[in-house]
């Protein structure tokens, strides 16, 4: 498979290197000064995007336009799901998008909507969720963070809706995410249930970017030669 990445940072470089074991062949590298008007996507059979929010729009319409499918690992565009999913209906189009790539935060999300479902009768223990990511993530709460959020919501009957930390406390039914960052730190995701007894709490570390370069990989692999909008969820078959 040929594959274009648009990101080219430490991502791309983790991707370019798992894409190259696994036997595909790296066609284009685009970075956040590439004008799109000068690309060719000739010779790409797959484009695999890691960015920025206020690019990942522009990249998604472009590869559509151009009839290429598009694995997006880029978060903080999805208030615009529903525009880009009429984007590739009405291009006839592949795209691919998570909030996280790793199989095992893809298990941890799992296991999150278990826990929350048990947890739910329980309403003397209180849910809190922090992320630790590195200095240059961009969006906060980070995408793996509303996703495990969504989770609980849709599996908790305590909690409605969710509020990133700050000086005011969380209102009634209200989850509250914590966000930090701090410097080389791939990515860490807590969710814990605090009662005055005791707590519960289930954790996923990230010791390296491996996990997410693979995953875009297998991501690729597996929306080549097929159309509409796709998650991991569809890659792992949960």
């Amino acid at each position: 498979m040929k594959i274009a990445l648009f990101g080219y940072g430490k991502m791309g470089k983790e991707i370019e290197s798992i894409a190259l074991q696994r036997g595909h062949e790296i066609t284009l590298k685009v970075n956040s000064e590439t004008r799109l008007s000068a690309i060719s996507l000739e010779q790409v059979d797959m484009v695999i995007e890691f960015t920025k929010p206020s690019l990942a729009l522009n990249h998604i319409e472009f590869c559509l336009n151009h009839s290429k499918p598009i694995v997006v690992g880029t978060t903080g565009w999805n208030e615009s799901l529903l525009q880009v999913g009429d984007m590739v209906e009405k291009n006839s189009g592949s795209l691919l998008h998570a909030s996280n790539f790793s199989v095992g935060v893809n298990l941890f999300f799992e296991l999150n909507k278990h826990l929350a479902k048990l947890m739910g009768n329980h309403s003397d223990y209180v849910a809190t969720m922090q992320e630790i990511h590195h200095l240059q993530k961009l969006d906060a709460p980070s995408g793996t963070a509303i996703t495990l959020a969504e989770g609980i919501l849709e599996n908790h009957s305590n909690y409605n809706d969710w509020k990133l930390k700050d000086q005011n406390p969380p209102a009634d039914h209200q989850l509250e995410i914590e966000a930090v960052r701090m410097p080389d730190v791939p990515g860490t995701h807590v969710v814990s249930y605090i009662s005055e007894i005791d707590q519960i709490e289930i954790k996923h570390v990230a010791n390296n970017r491996k996990g997410f370069a693979l995953g875009a990989v297998l991501a690729a692999e597996f929306l080549l030669h097929k159309k509409g909008m796709y998650t991991m969820k569809d890659v792992l078959n949960f």
